[in-house]
């Protein structure tokens, strides 16, 4: 029995793959800010605990971890699940709108990492799972911000890969595509509070897209659920799990773009190495 560890558990992702480990006869600490959201949608269960966790509070990080361990004796895998978008120019992102998305998305999920890790640590094995997301790996119009928090869990989780390597830990970052869960919802999905007129053409279509696909996306929750255990399942990990076939044709296309512009500018890109002769 496994036991897993997973923040923002009360609905969407998080509870999905939570049913979906209690299924599979694991162990699940499912955390919420209210832990009786977790109960309501999960029940009851001898497997199961659920328990407080802000996750922009390191010391809850850290007191929802030991009640993991002192319960089920210790944490096989970390989901890192907790977090909202925000949709809207980065001009019209304000300071305060872009430090509170950051303090979810990226100092959340490293605050609740540093709690789990010196577990992790001591078992010399674990699993950590970033969720990030297709816009973590290409850059979209309207998601910039929101992206730049994902663009950071992918190198956070990158190097992270390299340093625990050695301790037996594994690393994956999953990058999930437009799912119909309640993501482009105001539970889930912040707005800007300034619109600029001069963006209409560009984010504006992204915020009609946005509301025109709402509970109509591509992507299946109740499968990606399915992966998850998949990939808890198999003893090589990969670094990055991207799911979603619209998100394999968005790296596709990003990954070719890269090699076209590489190869354009190959020649001013390798010219700034240092020769004799410059000296």
């Amino acid at each position: 029995m496994r036991v897993w560890f997973i923040t923002g558990a009360s609905r969407g992702f998080g509870a999905l793959i939570a049913e979906a480990a209690l299924k599979a006869g694991d162990a699940v600490v499912s955390t919420a800010r209210d832990p009786s959201t977790v109960t309501a949608r999960l029940g009851s269960h001898e497997r199961l605990l659920a328990t407080r966790l802000d996750v922009t509070s390191e010391a809850e990080a850290h007191e929802a971890a030991g009640a993991a361990v002192r319960k089920f004796g210790r944490i096989d895998i970390l989901v890192n699940n907790a977090g909202y978008g925000l949709l809207g120019a980065i001009e019209e992102a304000s300071a305060a709108e872009t430090a509170k998305l950051f303090g979810t998305n990226v100092f959340g999920l490293l605050g609740v990492t540093r709690a789990v890790l010196p577990h992790m640590r001591r078992q010399r094995a674990g699993h950590v799972i970033n969720i990030s997301s297709v816009g973590g790996y290409a850059g979209f119009p309207g998601w910039g911000v929101y992206g730049a928090t994902k663009f950071a869990v992918e190198g956070i989780s990158e190097a992270l890969a390299g340093e625990v390597a050695p301790l037996g830990i594994h690393v994956t970052v999953v990058e999930p595509g437009f799912f119909r869960t309640d993501f482009l919802d105001e539970s889930s999905l912040a707005r800007t509070a300034q619109h600029i007129e001069d963006y209409a053409d560009s984010v504006g279509k992204t915020r009609a897209h946005a509301d025109d696909v709402n509970h109509g996306q591509r992507g299946d929750p109740r499968k990606l659920a399915q992966a998850f255990i998949r990939l808890a399942n198999t003893k090589t990990p990969p670094l990055r799990l991207p799911l979603g076939s619209d998100t394999v044709e968005r790296i596709e296309a990003k990954n070719a773009f890269v090699a076209k512009e590489l190869a354009a500018w190959r020649e001013v890109s390798t010219s700034t190495d240092w020769t004799e002769e410059a000296a």
